[in-house]
């Protein structure tokens, strides 16, 4: 049998741009995940989009909008040129073999001796480190889980905190604590526990009651991301650190959000005082163009799982291999090269301020402002003030930030919603982006404000009808949602 299926589409169809955005839209519908793509349909923010520079896209009808969404995967925006023209140089020249799943690979081990001397500048503990490879920062902290496992054989119990994201693979997903992504797929992960962020007495006293020796490990985001920017009390993590030290419990550090710059530090468990035993790394780490993800463990650790000949007791396809490691090689080099981390810390704190002005003057629509680095967020006040029960106020705090995502694309700003955090917005934009947008970008913001002076705004602003089909569709989502920060 020769020729194409009916109705295919050919690859340069999609890159000489021959499909509308309704067609696009359509397919999506029809064959990919239909109810995300209403729902963002819904609110006019499911695209598609094209980039016209790094830091802006542009819809269909041409409208352009400054990204500062990406979830903190696009370090250095879309498409970035330093990475595009070496992948095309990569693409022309390597030779190297392209899935190297048994040899050795240059590009891996140039990412891999490049990572642990980043991470041994700042935490010289790891010196002798070692690093495993995946595609994606849940497949990072499940190697995590099982390395630590191995190391302590025997123990129950996995330790993560209220309002944390970890990725939702099934062990994953046991220490993200969210109804919502947990009910339907339990029973989960057992011994998976929770324990309130930022408070190390509760830690010491839910240790102490399971027995030090039962728990295998502590996994900890040095700042929440999907939690919306929580940002735990000095001391916090240091001590976790130490706790954890005393009973030989495996700390787990997430830096999948907040790892390699976008705090304003190369990793943000260091510069609060924690040298955890493995570093979970993704994110920024493929430049936002390919799949990469890194779990960096200590060599003792790391040969307890893997040593001799259970070396492929953990292993990974796709992971390693030539293009993703070229790629994370030559953002890594960019970000070091540019000291991008400098420049977040730079803007992160320019962008604060301006956040932090807007609250002082519209504190009927901002409740509260956080950030470190170009990780922001901007928590609402709740669009309904009156007491309402738990799953119809969680309910109006989720249609709160999602409102305000509506008004923000509309006033030319693309931002991320948080998924423990039901009325926080965030703001992730690019480490790079040059001043002038960076600057245009709060004028948004401001104007997206000065539209919406009190979160009442964000649904009288919002028409009727479309009111109407947003509650219709809400209706037919899952009823248990996690209690947030209300």
């Amino acid at each position: 049998m020769t020729g194409l299926p009916q109705g295919f589409i050919r690859s340069r169809d999609v890159l000489e741009e021959r499909l509308s955005g309704a067609q696009v839209r359509q397919l999506e519908l029809q064959h990919g995940n239909e109810e995300l793509l209403y729902g963002l349909g819904l609110i006019g923010v499911a695209g598609p989009f094209s980039r016209v520079t790094p830091w802006e896209l542009e819809d269909e009808q041409g409208v352009r909008r400054i990204n500062a969404s990406g979830y903190s995967a696009t370090p250095f925006g879309e498409m970035p040129p330093v990475l595009t023209e070496f992948m095309r140089e990569f693409l022309e020249k390597n030779r190297a073999m392209g899935l190297p799943q048994q040899s050795s690979s240059p590009w891996r081990a140039a990412l891999e001796t490049n990572l642990v001397r980043l991470l041994a500048r700042d935490l010289p503990s790891h010196a002798d480190s070692q690093v495993f490879f995946c595609s994606s920062g849940t497949e990072a902290i499940e190697g995590a889980l099982k390395f630590a496992r191995a190391w302590r054989p025997g123990t129950k119990y996995s330790i993560s905190f209220n309002s944390a994201y970890h990725g939702k693979t099934l062990g994953s997903l046991s220490l993200t604590p969210n109804p919502e992504y947990q009910d339907v797929f339990r029973p989960l992960v057992p011994g998976a526990l929770t324990s309130p962020y930022g408070d190390l007495d509760a830690l010491a006293s839910l240790i102490r009651r399971l027995g030090p020796s039962k728990v295998t490990c502590v996994v900890v985001e040095p700042i929440q991301g999907e939690g919306g920017v929580n940002i735990p009390p000095a001391g916090f993590l240091r001590g976790l650190g130490d706790l954890c030290r005393r009973h030989g419990i495996v700390v787990i550090a997430d830096e999948i959000q907040t790892g390699l710059g976008r705090t304003g530090h190369w990793f943000e468990s260091a510069a609060q005082g924690l040298d955890p035993d493995i570093v979970t790394l993704a994110k920024p780490l493929g430049g936002g163009l390919m799949p990469v993800g890194a779990t960096i463990v200590r060599q003792a650790i790391y040969k307890k799982m893997l040593g001799g000949l259970s070396s492929k007791r953990h292993s990974n396809t796709f992971g390693g291999g030539a293009l993703a490691m070229a790629v994370g090689l030559r953002s890594l080099e960019h970000l070091i090269d540019t000291d991008l981390p400098a420049r977040s810390r730079e803007l992160g704190a320019a962008g604060l301020a301006r956040l932090q002005g807007l609250k002082a003057r519209h504190p009927r629509l901002l409740q509260e402002v956080r950030g470190q680095g170009l990780l922001l967020a901007m928590q609402f006040q709740p669009m309904v003030g009156l007491p309402l029960p738990g799953a119809l106020r969680e309910l109006v705090f989720e249609a709160t930030a999602i409102l305000a995502l509506r008004e923000l694309h509309q006033a030319g700003v693309m931002a991320n919603l948080s998924l423990s955090s039901k009325r926080t917005v965030r703001l992730t934009p690019a480490l790079d982006m040059p001043q002038e947008v960076f600057d245009t970008m709060f004028d948004r913001v401001g104007a997206f404000a000065a539209r919406n002076p009190a979160s009442r705004y964000l649904l009288t602003n919002t028409p009727p009808a479309l009111t109407a089909r947003l509650a219709k569709f809400a209706a037919s989502k899952p009823k248990k949602r996690t209690p947030s920060d209300g």
